[in-house]
């Protein structure tokens, strides 16, 4: 394994862990206020804890920017801003999807079926001429078996909130697309910080119009929102960014699918919920997808080299 691909899957799996644990935040935040409200606060906060990173870099790379062109630096704001307000608007919908679904179908369903963007990844990344190797594909496989036997318990029908949750899966397999295409030629903390403020502003847009504003109630699920802001949006999301830098989509999305493994663990510790033998060996499973989508032969490293090319900058004006 290369450097880089070790450092691509540490920032990952980091990324897996604090939002398996974000899933026991996000039950209790939803017990006090809309969903709407808890995700535009959490994304605001996620955004604000990018600032003291913002200040570092500018103050690190000040003398180079100063020797750009004004007509360089245009161009990339524009990029960047281009770029996050999709991924954001994406994001939004996927996160507003999912939740909603949660309201009317139960966690182990929830989980599963989001997953489902395991094998999306690949398969949509057909449509992109990304190639997909075997390995992944069984990878994927295993990684999916395994969330089935995590989160599924009871008998599989297509109820409203499923079928809600179900439509999630596409946009986050969106996202991870479009997250891999633009982290190649545009600023990673800049990037994040736009799509946050995108996700933010029209998630609270929706809960002023659609939801009861409860600034008690807000105080009440405080340490989920803190915790689903900072440490779920503000670094968990960043480490998608920046892990995804060094990966291929297919890859990353097996290794972020571990926190289906880290809610259930999170649960354990926190919520005091138990795990089946089934669910062992569903997480086993998982482990195993990882491991494998990590493998690569001389023909899949000859095929990242070649997807790792550059974009121009002027290919998303």
């Amino acid at each position: 394994m290369q450097k880089s691909d070790l450092k691509a899957s540490i920032l990952l799996i980091l990324a897996a862990l604090i939002w398996g644990f974000a899933f026991v935040a996000q039950r209790v935040g939803v017990q006090y206020i809309g969903s709407f409200t808890f995700t535009g606060i959490r994304f605001a906060l996620g955004a604000i804890s990018l600032l003291p990173l913002f200040w570092y870099t500018n103050k690190k790379n000040n003398t180079a920017e100063t020797n750009e062109s004004s007509l360089g630096n245009d161009k990339n704001k524009k990029s960047v801003i281009k770029a996050g307000a999709i991924a954001g608007t994406v994001l939004f919908v996927a996160a507003a999807l999912q939740q909603f679904g949660l309201e009317e179908t139960t966690a182990g369903k929830s989980a599963f079926i989001t997953g489902f963007y395991i094998i999306l990844v690949p398969a949509l990344g057909i449509f992109f001429k990304q190639k997909t190797s075997v390995t992944t594909w069984i990878a994927a496989v295993l990684a999916i078996t395994g969330l089935y036997f995590i989160s599924v318990n009871e008998n599989f029908y297509i109820a409203k909130g499923d079928l809600l949750t179900f439509m999630c899966s596409f946009f986050f397999a969106a996202h991870i697309l479009l997250i891999n295409k633009y982290t190649q030629f545009l600023d990673t903390l800049k990037l994040s910080f736009v799509q946050y403020l995108v996700c933010s502003l029209l998630s609270l847009i929706l809960a002023v119009m659609l939801e009861d504003l409860n600034i008690s109630n807000i105080i009440k699920a405080a340490i989920p929102i803190l915790y689903g802001g900072i440490f779920s949006v503000g670094i968990a999301y960043t480490l998608q960014v920046y892990g995804q830098k060094y990966a291929k989509a297919s890859h990353a999305a097996i290794i972020m699918s571990l926190e289906s493994v880290f809610a259930v663990i999170g649960g354990i510790l926190l919520l005091k919920e138990s795990m089946s033998l089934r669910g062992y060996a569903g997480c086993l499973l998982m482990l195993s997808g990882v491991i494998i989508s990590q493998y690569k032969g001389q023909q899949e490293k000859n095929i990242n080299e070649t997807e790792m090319v550059t974009t121009p900058v002027d290919s998303i004006q």
